[in-house]
This record gives structure tokens, C-alpha cells and sequence, in this order.
């Protein structure tokens, strides 16, 4: 037998560099769709929010399901070990998501992005207390200055009992339904960490938006509205941004670690800032930008330190095998 072929060391470079590379600009076409989706269920304007639930899962569906039958991996999409664990995850998921939607409609749209970054922070804190996982010191420091970027965010907007004019008022609660909406985001994640360990990634994202779907009707008794050609045409699309947004995400984690990957969820700010000023003529205030400044810096430094421990576990590793 003849060896196989060395390939020049700048070949091999450019092989081990194009996988980042393209997990990363698949990072970024899904945050790309999800800002997409989000600009479109915030045009809808007069659509109630449990409403814009049903068509952003709906229709998500369809990418999702024609993509997985084009793979050969529809039947894996419907096979699954604990149907009520899929229910609690779309029950949660299904109120974070009106809540969140809900907060679109009153806030400009990147101090709601912004809000919603405190999700992967308030994991941390219900890691530790619920799962009992150990969190360092390190980690504590970066979620509590996050959770103070919040704060900042947050608090020329807590009014909603100072009596000021009705935007104000509806700013307000607005904020606290997009914070809301992060913590019920942050647990239906520890619900999917629980979810992976019996059920396939298919299965978890196609019940999802299944489930989602049918909770969702049961808010038509509470006001849905038969939408305009226009805003019918918004609902659809954003669904399947969504959709094509979610199929994105789960590729991009195939080619580059999630600490390479993570950082650049935060791009979505620079989106929304941009969409927010020439669409809806919304104008970031300072503490929007300072607050949203800290809590990407806080996750980015959460996310480098992983990393280095990470790489620091795998060494010792390589540096313990005989």
C-alpha cells in the first residue's frame, strides 16, 4: 500500500481556518435572519403578540421541514422519548416569546435586542441554583456587572408608576416584558439542556415550533386580528426567517467551537441600531449604548474565559496521555 498524499502545510492552514470561517459567517447569516424576523413582526404594529407566536413557528416549519426531507432526516424529526418534555419547553417558550414580541411593539428595537442579552446571564445564576452547577468567582463578577448593564438599560424606563405620559408608561412595560421575556428564555434553555440528553437536535427544534404553534391559538379568544395583505405578507416572512435563521444556527456549531462562534451573536446590536434609526427613526440614548456596551462586554468575557479554560483542560489532557 502506498501512503496517502501529504498535503503542503499552507493547504492543510487553509483547511483548519475554513471551518471557523464558515461557522462563522453561518453565525452571522442567522443573526442576520433573526434581526430580519424581528424588524418585520415590529412593522406589523396593531398584531397581537400571541398571534405573531403563531406565524413566526408556523411557518418556520417549512424551511425546517423541507430541509430536514432534503437531508434524509425527516423521520428523525417526530422521533422522540418524552413528549411532555417538548410540551413544558414550547408552554415556556410560547410565553417568552409573547412576551418578547410584545416588548418589540413598545420599545425601539434594539434597547428590546439589548434587554434580551441578559438571557444567557440569568443562566448562569439558575445553573447555580437550580442544577447546583459550580460557578467561580470569575463568572459571578461577569453576570453581576451584565446584570448592572441591565440596570442601566432599564432604569429610565422604569416609570410605569410616576404618572408620566402614556408612550412613557407603555416604554415601561415594555421593558419589563422584555425582561421577563429573558428569563423565561434562560429556562426554556435549561429545559433544551435537558432535552439533549435523550432526544436528537431535529426532534427538539421540530416540536418546538410544533408545540408553539398550537399553544399559540389558544390566545385568539384574547384578540386576534384578521391581518392586511401587508401585514400578513410581514407575519409569513418572518416565520420563515425564522426558520431559515434556526437551520443557520444549528449548521454554524458543525465547523467552529461555540467560543469562537458566541461572540458574534452580538452583531445583532449593531443590526438593530442600524434597522432601529432608518426604518422606525428610532435614536439609541446614551444608556441604551452604554448599558448594551457593558453586557456584550461582560459576555464576551465570559465567553474568552471558557475558552481558555477550555484550551487549558485540553492541554493537560494531551500533556497526561501516555
Amino acid at each position: 500500500m502506498t501512503a496517502p498524499p501529504v498535503e503542503p502545510a499552507a493547504a492543510t492552514a487553509k483547511r483548519d481556518l475554513g471551518g471557523p470561517l464558515r461557522g462563522i459567517a453561518l453565525k452571522i447569516a442567522s443573526v442576520c435572519c433573526f434581526v430580519v424576523m424581528a424588524t418585520m413582526l415590529k412593522a406589523t404594529l396593531t398584531i397581537p403578540s400571541g398571534q405573531m407566536v403563531f406565524f413566526r413557528s408556523f411557518f418556520a416549519l417549512l424551511p425546517v421541514l423541507g430541509y430536514l426531507a432534503w437531508k434524509g432526516n425527516l423521520a428523525r424529526a417526530f422521533q422522540t422519548k418524552r413528549p411532555l418534555g417538548h410540551i413544558l419547553r414550547g408552554l415556556i417558550g410560547v410565553s417568552s416569546m409573547s412576551l418578547g414580541f410584545f416588548a418589540l411593539t413598545r420599545l425601539p428595537l434594539p434597547e428590546a435586542t439589548a434587554i434580551g442579552y441578559a438571557a444567557p446571564l440569568i443562566i448562569v445564576i439558575l445553573s447555580a441554583v437550580l442544577l447546583r452547577e459550580s460557578v467561580h468567582v470569575f463568572r459571578w463578577t461577569t453576570v453581576l456587572v451584565g446584570l448592572a448593564g441591565v440596570l442601566v438599560i432599564l432604569w429610565p424606563r422604569l416609570t410605569v408608576f410616576s404618572g408620566e405620559t402614556p408612550m412613557g408608561d407603555a416604554q415601561s412595560i415594555g421593558a419589563i416584558a422584555a425582561l421577563c421575556a429573558a428569563v423565561l428564555s434562560a429556562f426554556a434553555m435549561l429545559q433544551v439542556r435537558t432535552l439533549v440528553q435523550t432526544e436528537r437536535t431535529e426532534a427538539i427544534v421540530t416540536y418546538f415550533f410544533i408545540s408553539a404553534s398550537v399553544i399559540s391559538l389558544f390566545t385568539i379568544p384574547f384578540g386576534w386580528v384578521w391581518p392586511t395583505p401587508e401585514q400578513a405578507a410581514l407575519l409569513v416572512g418572518a416565520g420563515f426567517f425564522g426558520g431559515i435563521g434556526q437551520l443557520l444556527l444549528t449548521s454554524c456549531y458543525r465547523y467552529a467551537d461555540m467560543s469562537v462562534i458566541a461572540p458574534f451573536e452580538y452583531v445583532s446590536l449593531l443590526l438593530t441600531i442600524i434597522i432601529g434609526f432608518v426604518i422606525f427613526a428610532d435614536v439609541p440614548t446614551a444608556a441604551m449604548l452604554v448599558g448594551a456596551l457593558i453586557i456584550v462586554a461582560s459576555g464576551i468575557a465570559v465567553i474568552l474565559r471558557e475558552r481558555y479554560l477550555g484550551l487549558d483542560r485540553a492541554k493537560s489532557r494531551q500533556a497526561n496521555t501516555p
